[in-house]
């Protein structure tokens, strides 16, 4: 019998916390237990500061956490994840180069040759949409555009792992909704691991495979885990009319709503204290 394959990503509870500036010793997150499997797609959900963003760098190796063990297929992560590319929720381009140029120093700093770092940056702006906008500047693009010159800046490298905080926040529905089939395209042609963080519980049903929800913090915890039982592949605006999805919803959000109030709650209390 084969061995099982090793996750893409396991955290096995893994604690963070921060010293505060009084020397106060904050729990961002306590002993989450998460498992990402090769080529899945899992979604995180939560309240305002619970800890998801902070889960997701732990995953990149920019945060350590305080105990318990972190896992990249396998390996103990003791630095910068190198198979993890990461998609902020902020434009991560540089406003002096040109789209075409953005994309190519994804392996420009590996030194490949400047001429096939252009020819592949060419092909992966043409897969997201951009083909004739290699020579813009970001000031010169929509933010959805920007988000797409972003996606082929990650993509660009072939990472086998894709962490991605919000990455559609800041944009419009229609735009979110567009990037959202975009990136179910480009996953569906090789299926990555995906560690996508995201406020909004109906993006995160029509995306992932699996939707994962954080507690309030401090000290936050994971406490469901629910798999998506919707057939890919998908498109964002179709699968929210069906029934499966109108249910899931409704169970998810009987317990994210709980949490949801917590999180407001404890901004009103640091807020009246301030």
């Amino acid at each position: 019998m084969a061995a099982a394959e090793p996750a893409a990503i396991a955290l096995d509870d893994a604690t963070v916390a921060f010293r505060l500036a009084d020397s106060r010793l904050y729990t961002a997150v306590e002993k989450a237990r998460l498992t990402v499997a090769n080529g899945e797609f899992v979604a995180i959900v939560g309240p305002t500061g619970c800890g998801k963003s902070t889960l997701l760098n732990v995953a990149a190796g920019l945060l350590k956490p305080a105990s318990g063990q972190v896992a990249i297929f396998g390996q103990p992560l003791t630095g910068l994840n190198r198979d993890a590319g990461y998609l902020f929720q902020a434009d991560a381009l540089f406003p002096w180069k040109t789209a075409i140029d953005n994309v190519a120093i994804g392996l420009e700093i590996t030194g490949a040759p400047q001429q096939h770092a252009r020819q592949r940056a060419q092909a992966f702006l043409t897969s997201v949409g951009l083909g004739g906008f290699g020579n813009r500047y970001p000031h010169m693009l929509s933010g959805g555009q920007r988000k797409r010159v972003g996606l082929a800046q990650v993509l660009i490298r072939d990472p086998r792992i894709l962490l991605m905080d919000e990455p559609f926040g800041p944009l419009d529905a229609q735009t979110r909704q567009i990037m959202g089939n975009l990136l179910l395209e480009l996953w569906n042609a090789d299926r990555k691991a995906v560690l996508f963080v995201t406020h909004d519980l109906e993006e995160a049903i029509a995306l992932a495979d699996r939707v994962v929800i954080m507690s309030a913090g401090p000290s936050a915890r994971i406490i469901g885990d629910w798999r998506v039982p919707l057939a890919r592949p998908r498109d964002i605006s179709e699968v929210r009319m069906e029934k499966e999805f109108h249910e899931l919803h409704r169970e998810i959000w009987s317990v994210l709503k709980d949490e949801v109030m917590k999180g407001y709650a404890q901004s009103s209390e640091v807020a009246e204290a301030v």
